[in-house]
């Protein structure tokens, strides 16, 4: 089998792994109206007994999200904001949609997140909110905590993101300068009823992780937060403010995030309706029709990009020469959430990329073997990729094109390699985000 027959099939997986996770189809099959009366996860809700019925929300998948909602309640919604991606909109009929950067915010995402508590302002016991989170949720509402400035938010998530910290840690921090994250929005919204629908986007669908919480009680502190700062090295490089709101909380002169079993969660109901797993699980089937033995190794898939490329690698050459964990030919997927940790002159690319540039290492030589990382959003990074492609001549026509794969690697700078050799894999935006999706595919 080539290596084109394998790209092919490697896209068509992918093609199935998103088709399982569309937003649009994920909202409306979460609800069921009859009449007034709407069913959500088996629990029965009279729209009868509400005077307002609003959206708020932020994500990537906030677009579709809103169209799901849009349809299925009609003239019942009264409207709302759902902040998503710049680009990633698209037309609505009573939600406005709102564009803010990722995955640094900017003043796209400060007005949003005014306009998203100027939503909620006014909610009551006759109010029903609908909640719509799905992944980058994060950078794109922001409503930074007293003291704290637009441009402390920034720095302080540029320093967090490059600093190989885990997605729960950079959030905890999130959430502590933040009054929408870590529960603040259900803070705001009661004593209104809240169904919050969502799209994981973290490793184990933590709902406290997924866009840093809004509507779930933070079991963080103050505490760990100057401790996950502290374990990156960041305490004394995020900005003064930013230490001091720190230095203030663990010696208890400011309140904590909200936390569970509080009365501001009493109304709420958080809902996964699309995840990882789900994706992974369709995947699998698409690569049996293919005529692969499939097997879903991880949905939980962590640890620095280059590692995990290494181990990937790994796992193709002992199944070309023992047919463990199966005989070729055979479809390895994972899916999860990789880091990188930059050093001080990084290079351009992302996780994916990095990923797939440490497993071609790996596997140069092999023939019949391909591996495909890829960012379900359609983004890996700041570039235009959502992955790449990488196989057992990646690094010999590297070579040849006068490339250095090694120093690529050690410099973090994936992208310009595989957009030479044609081996990047760009989708556009998917406009949904399950983290990360592994294919690796193994032929005799």
């Amino acid at each position: 089998m080539t290596t084109a027959d394998l790209r092919a099939h490697a896209l068509a997986i992918l093609k199935a792994c998103l088709g399982a996770v569309d937003p649009y189809q994920a909202v409306r099959q979460a609800l069921c109206l009859e009449g007034s009366r709407l069913r959500v996860d088996g629990q029965t809700y009279d729209l009868g007994s509400f005077r307002r019925v609003i959206a708020v929300g932020a994500g990537k998948a906030g677009a579709p999200m809103a169209r799901a909602l849009e349809d299925v309640l009609g003239p019942r919604l009264d409207g709302g904001r759902v902040v998503v991606k710049t680009g990633h909109g698209g037309p609505t009929r009573g939600i406005e949609l709102l564009e803010a950067s990722h995955p640094l915010p900017d003043q796209g995402s400060l007005d949003a997140g005014r306009a998203v508590m100027g939503t909620l302002a006014g909610a009551g016991e006759e109010t029903l909110v609908f909640c719509l989170l799905s992944g980058g949720g994060s950078a794109l509402l922001v409503a930074p905590a007293p003291g704290l400035s637009l441009a402390d938010k920034q720095e302080t998530t540029r320093l967090l993101l490059a600093s190989g910290a885990e997605i729960g840690e950079i959030n905890a921090v999130r959430k502590h300068l933040s009054v929408i994250k870590g529960g603040g929005l259900a803070r705001l919204a009661a004593p209104a009823t809240v169904i919050c629908l969502i799209v994981s986007d973290v490793v184990g669908d933590r709902l406290d992780v997924i866009a840093s919480g809004p509507t779930v009680g933070d079991t963080s502190t103050w505490a760990e937060v100057r401790a996950v700062l502290r374990r990156h090295g960041l305490l004394h490089k995020v900005p003064a403010v930013v230490r001091q709101r720190l230095e203030m909380g663990v010696a208890g002169r400011l309140a904590e995030t909200p936390k569970p079993g509080q009365d501001c969660f009493g109304r709420v109901r958080n809902l996964i309706v699309a995840s990882n797993r789900q994706a992974l699980l369709a995947g699998q089937e698409r690569a049996r029709e293919l005529g692969y033995a499939p097997l879903l190794l991880t949905s939980s898939l962590t640890g620095e990009a280059r590692s995990v490329g290494q181990v990937l690698s790994a796992l193709a050459r002992e199944a070309q020469a023992s047919g463990h964990p199966l005989k070729p030919p055979c479809c390895l997927l994972a899916g999860g959430e990789t880091t990188v940790t930059l050093g001080d002159s990084p290079g351009q690319g992302g996780r994916n990329q990095e990923l797939a540039l440490a497993a071609a290492l790996g596997l140069a030589g092999l023939e019949g073997v391909l591996l495909m990382s890829a960012g379900s959003d359609g983004t890996d990074g700041p570039t235009e990729a959502a992955g790449a492609f990488a196989h057992g001549q990646t690094v010999v026509l590297a070579l040849a094109r006068g490339l250095k794969p090694r120093l690529s690697l050690e410099r973090h700078d994936a992208h310009p390699l595989f957009q030479a050799l044609g081996d990047l894999v760009v989708t556009g935006p998917t406009r949904t985000n399950v983290m990360d999706i592994q294919i690796l595919l193994v032929t005799g």
